[in-house]
């Protein structure tokens, strides 16, 4: 019965109190994204996962929260288009391959041309560096280095390291997300 109940009291906290979000993210390709939207999406992690050609949508719930994933392509051709589906969201996340030491100054060089444009000022910044589960991967402190973190102004920036695969730090992720839904 209070089984019952409290199914009925989220039931109705959803139909009354719930809040939509919308939130893009972007980085280069193999990063990780469509696997890491996948899994808060709650489906399986595949290792077989087709390159995103331009955008997904999927939606993720988290409690009272409907979060709107607006997962876009990391090839070169889809690049230009980031900034369009990056305006007025709520938050961006931007996954870089922890493993892939070689792509971290083409993924700076793109973090920070992205953040460049003032359409984007005051968004908050989630980066993630996924694969942390694999070795020779860069830590947190690593990637807040080589991709100058803190040389981006104006937002709220945090950075996680996580792995898809292995569903490490994705309560925080959601957790972080959640807490700009309101803004």
């Amino acid at each position: 019965m209070a089984g019952l109940f409290t199914w009925m009291w989220d039931w109705l906290l959803w139909i009354f109190w719930a809040t939509e979000m919308d939130v893009t993210i972007v980085g280069l390709q193999n990063a990780g994204k469509t696997s890491l939207v996948r899994v808060l999406a709650g489906n399986e992690f595949t290792v077989d996962t087709l390159p995103t050609v331009a955008f997904n949508k999927k939606e993720v719930k988290k409690g009272h929260v409907s979060i709107k994933c607006w997962d876009l392509g990391g090839q070169p051709r889809f690049r230009s288009m980031w900034e369009r589906y990056c305006r007025g969201v709520n938050a961006i996340v931007f996954v870089v391959d922890a493993t892939d030491k070689d792509a971290v100054p083409v993924a700076r060089e793109e973090l920070h041309a992205l953040f460049s444009k003032p359409t984007l000022e005051a968004i908050p910044l989630l980066v993630l560096g996924n694969k942390s589960d694999l070795p020779e991967k860069l830590s947190v402190d690593e990637l807040i280095d080589q991709l100058d973190l803190k040389s981006i102004k104006h937002r709220e920036i945090s950075c996680y390291g996580i792995s898809a695969k292995e569903e490490t730090n994705l309560q925080a992720v959601l957790e972080w997300l959640v807490k700009f839904s309101h803004k």
